[in-house]
């Protein structure tokens, strides 16, 4: 039980946390897999080496101790955290495991004098809190999954159906249950996690759903990254009758139901959950502006397939900006960045819109940035991020 004793306490750790909450997750983190090597595979190892895990719970830890009085403020933080859970099978029992490590790292890295039992106290009270609250909201959506048409739990068998090279850097996987049964049906703008066995070692990862739900089949899109072990793995291994184990769709990225104008914005394979938001916009006869950002016709994926729906579907008005055009390649509507004027052109006059965008972090705080400049209100901007949510202040 939390108590008042224990909320002060909580609250007095938050100027701690803001100096050096990092160092903290960094250290939590190594003690976490040190003692709990089975936990690994559900942490993607590039989001370690690269410091965008640590920073990522720093901060959500923080916006915990500033918000313990009143948790409602956190917003869509808990829904974000729920939801990438869910789509890595997190289960009750892995939150003792980091509740153990997290006080662990507390008492080492503050030190005895700092964090006393009765701050360990605390934030273990706190943090039994915050773990009831995610578990039972994550069963309440693996119960639905598994209820619903289509739906299942844990881990199902999926073949891989089609593969498709979409850009010199992306390829597409259809994949369709292997005991021949219908999927449940997922939101625009929603994700898959994926199993996989890399190497002789279990690797989750979770892919945007890029296409509209149709009871069948499932399609993510991937980018092959450079040293990624994973997407690698899936470009260069993985072939059609392949098996990969999926888990249900999660994500509170989607399209809500509105009768404004939509605008799409994505930067590179950021455009995945936009394409079956757009499907789902034209079905509803909803005007949609859909404005796509690559380095180079090379890498542009899907651009034949959005030209064709433009030409069916007046409604949509495409526009592409490339950094860099090649005079042999289909061209862009214009080059080098996004920057404010090229969106004021190709934004609604009004902009009473429904703006979504999602692509890599400094052009995701390039774009929330202009779009706030242009004057699209806050309220009605959305995003999301592929790996860990990090600041775009």
């Amino acid at each position: 039980m939390l108590s008042t004793e224990h909320k002060a306490i909580i609250s007095a750790t938050v100027p701690i946390l803001e100096q050096g909450g990092e160092t903290l997750t960094r250290h939590f983190y190594q003690s976490l897999f040190r003692d709990y090597p089975g936990v690994k595979p559900l942490f993607n190892q590039s989001n370690q080496q690269d410091g965008n895990q640590q920073r990522a719970l720093a901060n959500a830890v923080l916006m915990y101790a500033k918000n313990i009085e009143k948790l409602e403020n956190l917003g869509p933080l808990v829904s974000t955290i729920i939801n990438k859970h869910v789509s890595l099978q997190i289960q009750p029992e892995h939150y003792p495991i980091v509740g153990a490590s997290l006080l662990k790292a507390i008492r080492e890295v503050l030190g005895a004098e700092v964090a006393t039992d009765a701050v360990l106290e605390a934030w273990g009270a706190a943090y039994g809190q915050l773990a009831d609250i995610l578990i039972g909201a994550e069963e309440n959506i693996y119960k639905q999954n598994e209820q619903a048409e289509g739906g299942w739990r844990g881990a199902r068998a999926f073949k891989v159906v089609a593969k498709v090279e979409e850009s010199e850097e992306i390829t597409s996987f259809v994949m369709a249950p292997a005991d021949g049964g219908k999927v449940v049906a997922h939101q625009p703008g929603q994700y898959i996690g994926m199993l996989a066995n890399v190497n002789g070692g279990e690797q989750r990862r979770q892919y945007s759903l890029s296409a509209a739900a149709n009871g069948e089949t499932y399609r993510i899109s991937v980018k092959r990254e450079p040293g990624g072990l994973v997407s690698n793995f899936l470009h260069d291994q993985v072939k059609v009758g392949d098996s990969i184990q999926v888990f249900p769709p999660a994500g509170d990225f989607v399209l809500a139901d509105s009768d404004k104008p939509l605008v799409l914005i994505s930067g590179g394979v950021g455009i995945t959950p936009t394409l079956a938001m757009l499907t789902a916009a034209l079905s509803a006869k909803r005007p949609v502006h859909f404005i796509h950002a690559a380095r180079h016709a090379g890498v542009h994926a899907f651009r034949q397939h959005i030209d064709a729906l433009a030409e069916q579907h007046p409604q949509l008005q495409r526009f592409y900006c490339y950094e860099k055009a090649d005079a042999a390649a289909p061209q862009p509507h214009a080059t080098g960045y996004l920057n404010p004027q090229q969106l004021s052109q190709w934004l609604p006059q009004s902009r009473d819109v429904d703006a979504y965008f999602l692509g890599p972090t400094p052009f995701m705080k390039a774009i929330k940035a202009h779009l706030a400049e242009l004057g699209v209100p806050a309220a009605q901007t959305h995003y999301e991020f592929f790996g860990p949510a990090e600041s775009l202040a």
